[in-house]
């Protein structure tokens, strides 16, 4: 597969959708991380293709897209690399999600998630909850 080809954008392109929301969020560094990678590794390109675009709702990635077959190999690898960091990203995440379940179950039902409400409810009940929890948190570095 080529790296710039629609797999990647897509995965790039829901990031992006995603970030905004993580405003906040314990898991904004991890978005940020992303975003940065892919920023700064198409940095030269966006400026070459796309400097008149309006940044928003994704016109960037969009008119990268349309010029996936000129983009440099520092971009291409950057758009891969935003891809397997956000890979990694929702791996933990998940990870965490399935290992503390029965804890947010029965100590953070009534929490909204987002914004990290979830994660400080977690911390509040800490005597309540779970070690494979508290490990799975520390695992992935959100302590």
């Amino acid at each position: 597969m080529k790296v710039g080809s629609a797999p990647v954008f897509a995965v790039v392109l829901g990031l992006m959708v995603a970030a905004p929301a993580l405003a906040g969020d314990p898991i904004q560094s991890m978005a940020q991380g992303v975003v940065d990678t892919f920023v700064t590794g198409c940095e030269q390109d966006i400026e070459k293709h796309c400097k008149d675009v309006t940044p928003g709702e994704q016109r960037i990635l969009a008119c990268l897209y349309a010029y996936q077959d000129k983009l440099s190999t520092r971009c291409e690898y950057a758009l891969y690399d935003s891809a397997a960091q956000l890979e990694r990203a929702v791996n933990a995440l998940s990870y965490v999600a399935n290992e503390c379940r029965e804890d947010l179950q029965t100590n953070c039902s009534s929490v909204q998630p987002g914004e990290g409400r979830l994660l400080e409810c977690i911390k509040k009940n800490d005597a309540k909850v779970s070690t494979r929890c508290k490990q799975a948190i520390s695992d992935v570095g959100l302590k």
